[in-house]
């Protein structure tokens, strides 16, 4: 597993790699902290709309059952970490079982909807682990949400590295825990859209990124009138109610540059002349480095199961979601298959996205995935629903599976055992998600109400249900065919890929990169063009899935992390603390405690509120 592996200290504690071990560990993640984070999320999406993942609160917790092996409990708290966010995930999709109750679907059986839930996220996980080596080992994306995880279970495991970094990652938790309660209490907070775990997404990616955000939301914005003109938004509207579209074609013609270029490359050097050993836990230069890395250099411990194995999971359990569905749901074997298939392309281009900036559009990919069938011909909802549902929840588990990957990549864990108890908590997550909707939605007839269809003053203050009303309103839009969806898609997929061809032409340009690197004036014009004139697609898309206040949120934690490092440099400060992993930078661990700050404060206040409901 890792030669970190020591005897525990305490002698209660069975050895590392026995059937106790994996044992304790996943009673820990699958009958504790999983369920924990199952009925927040639950409850959190039923009464908001949204819901926070639980890797942060299962890496702290999951540190402290693993804190009497040292060093090594790094990779058993990720374990638990890992089983325990397939769990609280799965919670989170009870939406699309509410759903079906507004659509005017009879309940189907209970042992139905936990199979067809089952297969969903387990042909999710295959598709997150087939991406993982472009992803996370190739690509080399920061996933900000897996290096904070990363970041705190290296500080809780390891003394050392604890007592380096205890203040800055203990500030930032700190903070991002007030911010998150502020929110909530604080009226002018609320007012301005704070958002802690944004703010600290943009200190980790840094300010070209966070600029980029904020550059594609000033477009948004600024196009809103002419959107309004032509009818692609009524007035009032939100622009990103159609920048979404364009923000998620913009990847996926970003993608189609970079990953031909990555096959090509690949391709190229498929046998290498003298492999030279990788270390142990690689650290990420850059979003997209000069070269991919061959498999032969990947560590032993990183490369998971064979390519040829995954391909038959995801074929195994993409023909068990299309079965299921057409045997149990009466759904046409042919959008079945389209659903499927478009989880290969959604699983990729969400997948940059959390990489990038640290946010999965999954009910964007929800939403084009409806577009996308009632272009086709579908005008029946409740096939659309059962449909679609397998990209809301294959997506969700597949973005989550690279996310977490992207954390044992960090920590040298192995990623066969990890594979392993993610698949182990989507059983468990599964039959949770469904008997928590039941449960639900029958302590709480409110929740069956269709709120699509009720008029403004009877709308349900406390369940709200954003997300349900989102995903409802979308198959209710299936009755006409919405042309300029599409266009709007297709326009983002051409800014996409002629913006990617610009970039990559100029870089490969020597007299540019000479001229960037000459002194103040280049490296303030490669700041600009990178930030602002021609930013990363992949970047900019963030600003056409949020509001603007987000994007903005962004853009100043990244300002502010390249500040303070470049203050540090003027000074002649050391870059890092020499005891600290690579990437364990200040403005990592104070961006990563603030996103973990802002997750356990909402988890906290959806806990509460759920017993203060129950009560």
């Amino acid at each position: 597993m890792s030669t970190l592996l020591t005897t525990p200290r305490w002698r209660w504690l069975p050895a590392p790699d026995t059937w106790q071990y994996h044992a304790l560990l996943g009673a820990a993640g699958m009958l504790v902290l999983g369920p924990l984070g199952c009925v927040a999320a639950a409850y959190m999406n039923f009464s908001l709309g949204f819901f926070i993942g639980g890797q942060v609160l299962a890496g702290i917790l999951g540190s402290a059952v693993t804190a009497g092996y040292g060093a090594a409990g790094r990779h058993g708290a990720h374990y638990i970490q890992t089983a325990a966010a397939s769990v609280a995930g799965m919670g989170g999709m009870v939406v699309g079982i509410q759903a079906m109750g507004w659509v005017g679907m009879d309940a189907p059986p209970l042992w139905h909807l936990i199979g067809y839930m089952l297969c969903i996220g387990m042909y999710g996980v295959g598709v997150g682990m087939l991406y993982t080596p472009l992803l996370v080992d190739r690509m080399q994306l920061t996933f900000p949400s897996g290096l904070a995880v990363a970041n705190i279970l290296r500080a809780l495991t390891d003394p050392v590295l604890l007592r380096r970094s205890v203040a800055r990652l203990g500030g930032g938790i700190a903070l991002g825990a007030v911010a998150g309660v502020g929110v909530t209490r604080v009226a002018w907070l609320g007012a301005i859209d704070l958002s802690a775990s944004t703010f600290g997404a943009g200190m980790i990616v840094g300010a070209r990124i966070g600029i980029a955000a904020l550059v594609g939301g000033l477009a948004g914005w600024a196009l809103t009138p002419y959107f309004v003109s032509i009818g692609w938004l009524a007035p009032g509207d939100p622009y990103r109610k159609i920048t979404f579209l364009i923000a998620l074609g913009m990847i996926m013609g970003a993608a189609l540059v970079d990953v031909s270029l990555l096959l090509a490359r690949a391709w190229r050097e498929r046998l290498p002349a003298t492999p030279v050993p990788a270390p142990a836990v690689p650290v990420p230069a850059s979003p997209i480095p000069a070269s991919p890395i061959p498999a032969s250099l990947i560590p032993a411990s990183q490369r998971g199961l064979p390519m040829r194995w995954i391909w038959l999971w995801v074929v195994v359990w993409g023909a068990a979601v299309v079965a299921t569905g057409a045997a149990w749901f009466g759904q046409p074997v042919g959008y079945q298959l389209l659903a499927v298939a478009l989880v290969l392309v959604f699983a990729l281009v969400n997948g940059i996205s959390v990489g990038m900036v640290d946010a999965n559009p999954i009910s964007s990919a929800f939403v084009l995935t409806v577009i996308l069938m009632a272009a086709v011909g579908l005008r029946e909802p409740h096939i659309g629903l059962i449909a679609a549902t397998v990209l809301l929840v294959s997506t969700a588990e597949a973005c989550d599976m690279q996310q977490d990957r992207s954390t044992g990549w960090r920590l040298g864990t192995n990623r066969m055992t990890q594979f392993g108890y993610q698949v182990a908590g989507i059983v468990v997550g599964a039959v949770l998600a469904v008997l928590l909707a039941r449960l639900f939605m029958q302590a709480y007839p409110v929740l069956r109400l269709d709120q699509t269809l009720l008029p403004a003053d009877q709308q349900p203050a406390r369940w709200t249900s954003a997300m349900t009303y989102k995903i409802v309103g979308a198959l209710r839009s299936m009755t006409e065919d919405r042309s300029y969806q599409r266009l709007a898609v297709w326009i983002g997929v051409g800014i996409g890929l002629v913006t990617e061809v610009a970039r990559k032409a100029i870089r490969a340009s020597a007299r540019y990169r000479r001229f960037a690197q000459s002194g103040g004036a280049g490296k303030t014009v490669d700041f600009l063009l990178d930030a602002a004139v021609l930013p990363s697609p992949y970047a900019s898309s963030f600003g056409g899935f949020v509001n603007l206040p987000a994007a903005a949120w962004m853009a100043a934690g990244g300002v502010l992390a390249s500040v303070v490092e470049s203050v540090a440099k003027n000074r002649g400060a050391p870059a890092r603390d020499a005891a600290l992993p690579e990437d364990m930078s200040t403005t990592s661990l104070v961006g990563g405690g603030l996103i973990a700050g802002d997750a356990l404060a909402a988890l906290a206040l959806g806990v509460a509120g759920l017993v203060a409901v129950v009560g």
